[in-house]
């Protein structure tokens, strides 16, 4: 039987920023809506690939779009009508004569030309026009950009090579299903990306800072390498809570256990945080298969090191059960870091 967690009164405007970037935040954001938490989601602004990549190519000085729009509508409450409008991606249609496609709207997230048309309306206010969109959707918190500036995430390599574009490192694993050169550093470029001062506010006045979950190295980092965000969330009095991967990625975390994790975290956020949120759910056979077909395996929890590293470890079956993906329960995640009674 699903058990029905809830939060309690006593969490009712308490400022949760949450800070990452793709499926993981969607799912969390989706989750932590249902509660009367103040919320603001600061995204990641390294996407460089599909629908946000084309728009960039497109449009001189355009931001990537995709992640701040999964963040809109994982936080929306205006109906299922206007989530699916901003989830829409157009697809070539089925062709039997195998014509290639034509340019135009193939390919692009709905969302994505509605925030763009937002943004011209706007004056090209990128800001201006998330408000605008946080409108339409009648969202349930604030969604930020973690900076302005145009950037790219650049891993350097420990044989020396560099490889550089948030789509270029999370697909390497893919490319090349050999052994691969671990990632020896992540660097943003430019190193001095000026961070959007409203993700600075709302991480100084937060109750809670929601690191993850997310990958390590693309959704997660590029945050913490805005130095003004690392600073901020150094020098917050808010409990910073950082959600580890369920499983490693081949290309990016190869043989990582759960301390190897917490420590990257630590250092480049510059400090330590003060509670880990890991797994020790199992899978099915056929996930595990799936996965290590991948490259990847189940994130070990070596709890004596990490006794060491953070105040506060907690150790619970946070994955879905039963599911085809490893994929963590949103709504264990929100009950394991509240800490609340279930209903």
């Amino acid at each position: 039987m699903q058990r029905n967690y809830r939060t309690g009164d006593q969490f009712a405007g308490r400022r949760i920023v949450t800070i990452g970037g793709g499926s993981g935040t969607f799912s969390l954001l989706s989750h932590l809506k249902k509660y009367q938490f103040n919320i603001t989601a600061v995204v990641n602004m390294s996407d460089s690939g599909g629908s946000s990549r084309r728009l960039m190519d497109e449009f001189r000085r355009q931001l990537p779009l995709g992640d701040l729009r999964m963040s809109l509508v994982a936080l929306a409450r205006n109906g299922a009508l206007w989530r699916e409008v901003f989830m829409h991606r157009f697809e070539q249609p089925d062709d039997v004569n195998d014509e290639p496609a034509v340019p135009g709207v193939t390919g692009h997230s709905l969302g994505n030309l509605i925030l763009k048309g937002l943004q011209d309306i706007n004056n090209d206010n990128l800001l201006l026009a998330i408000e605008d969109a946080q409108e339409l959707l009648h969202t349930a918190g604030n969604v930020v950009p973690v900076t302005l500036a145009q950037t790219t995430i650049c891993a350097d390599m420990e044989d020396g090579t560099t490889v550089c574009g948030e789509t270029e490192i999370d697909t390497r694993g893919k490319k090349y299903p050999g052994p691969l050169s671990p990632i020896r550093h992540l660097r943003l470029v430019p190193g001095d990306a000026p961070a959007c001062q409203q993700a600075v506010r709302a991480i100084r006045r937060a109750d809670t800072i929601i690191i993850g979950p997310g990958d390590l190295y693309t959704s997660l980092l590029p945050n913490l390498l805005v130095p003004e965000i690392a600073r901020a969330v150094r020098e917050s009095d808010a409990e910073k809570v950082y959600i580890c991967n369920l499983m490693t990625k081949h290309g990016e975390t190869d043989n990582y256990k759960a301390s190897d994790f917490v420590n990257t975290i630590h250092r480049y956020l510059g400090a330590r945080v003060d509670r880990v949120m890991l797994n020790d759910g199992t899978f099915l056979p056929e996930v595990l298969k799936m996965y290590q077909e991948e490259g990847s395996a189940p994130v070990t929890v070596d709890r004596e090191l990490l006794e060491r590293l953070v105040p506060s470890i907690v150790v619970e079956r946070l994955n879905l059960e039963g599911d085809s993906l490893a994929r963590h329960d949103p709504e264990r995640v929100v009950y394991s870091i509240f800490g609340t009674d279930p209903a």
